[in-house]
């Protein structure tokens, strides 16, 4: 898959639909879009450290995306978020960390996230050779009845110790914790940019009235949007979101601030209209909003994988993070799936729509 056309034969019936349509409610003018020189343009004048622009610099420059302003990045840290045995048995050699991040160089990503257990082990070996974020928080799946609420797993300077070039979190903004986590990752974060080292934050919504009994608004483009606006506020670098499925969540569930007319003024239901939203709400793309890869599905993969990268970068979005479409496959596969992803931010005829 290396052309244009491969990308159109993927996505067959709807490769008009998402190649060709162009966003009319929030133009592609009036966004920041990823470009070699992003990093100079956004943080050129703003509070963070040469060192963080460095660290930053070291994400962007790394692998087949680097000097592009695209992120390809693999995320592992399902052994805690989804348990162990559950997303390690289609693929037992990723119960070994080692793999993880051999699995993240062989496929050229820009960096490898995962936790401090996975990073710290082999950071001797490879800090030098792949730049690492290392997740600080995780909501963990022993607890019971299941919870809403990350823990920190561990020190911001424990992190800056192994070599991170960066450190990501969670905050689950609805939940009932969150005014805590908020409180406590905007604190990680100051200190991450003290020490040099740049920050991601996982914006994702957590709230059991988010979910009506027709529909399921946790990845709303309005309620996403929102909860990446609360994350660059609390100055996250880059964001991670989850592709948006819907809008209308605010309405819907009768909460919040919002005003028919709203919708109508910024988006319709194209899904890359939907993700220009999101993308709208990290400062009209100021700061890189990267899109998870969802989970594996067999055989389908390949084409939700491309087809989720051809919205983010239509919609103005800086890269995708994708991880169990990955590694719940033999090695070499998901060497390829990765690389079919990236090749689609390499692919100077799929533009900003």
């Amino acid at each position: 898959m290396k052309t244009h056309e491969n990308i159109a034969d993927l996505l067959r019936e709807k490769a008009s639909f998402y190649l060709d349509h162009v966003c009319e409610k929030i133009t592609k003018e009036e966004l920041h879009t990823p470009s070699k020189d992003g990093l100079d343009r956004v943080f050129g004048n703003s509070n963070r450290d040469p060192q963080v622009l460095r660290s930053l610099s070291q994400l962007y420059n790394h692998g087949n995306l680097g000097s592009t302003g695209y992120l390809s990045i693999l995320p592992i840290d399902q052994g805690i978020e989804h348990s162990a045995a559950f997303s390690f048995y289609k693929n037992r050699d990723y119960l070994d960390p080692e793999n993880i991040i051999k699995l993240a160089i062989e496929a050229g990503c820009n960096g490898v996230a995962s936790t401090f257990g996975v990073l710290g082990l082999n950071a001797r070996k490879y800090a030098h050779k792949i730049p690492f974020v290392v997740k600080i928080n995780h909501n963990e799946l022993l607890t019971y009845p299941t919870k809403y609420d990350q823990t920190l797993f561990g020190k911001v300077k424990s992190a800056w110790d192994m070599g991170a070039v960066a450190v990501g979190a969670t905050i689950y903004f609805g939940s009932k914790e969150s005014n805590r986590q908020l409180k406590e990752i905007a604190e990680a974060f100051e200190e991450a940019h003290s020490l040099g080292m740049a920050t991601i934050l996982w914006c994702y919504t957590r709230n059991d009235a988010f979910k009506t009994e027709t529909e399921d608004y946790h990845e709303a483009a309005d309620l996403t949007g929102q909860a990446n606006h609360l994350g660059v506020t609390i100055q996250a670098d880059i964001i991670k979101q989850k592709l948006p499925t819907n809008n209308f969540g605010f309405r819907e569930i009768g909460f919040g601030k919002y005003d028919d007319v709203m919708y109508e003024a910024l988006t319709t239901d194209h899904p890359i209209d939907l993700c220009r939203l999101q993308v709208a709400n990290c400062y009209m793309g100021k700061i890189g909003l990267i899109n998870s890869g969802g989970g594996s599905k067999g055989e389908s993969d390949l084409v939700e994988a491309v087809t989720t990268a051809v919205i983010n970068k239509r919609a103005g979005g800086t890269g995708l993070i994708m991880g169990r479409k990955a590694f719940q496959k033999p090695f070499v596969e998901g060497v390829e799936l990765i690389n079919a992803v990236q090749r689609v931010y390499l692919d100077d005829k799929i533009t900003i729509a």
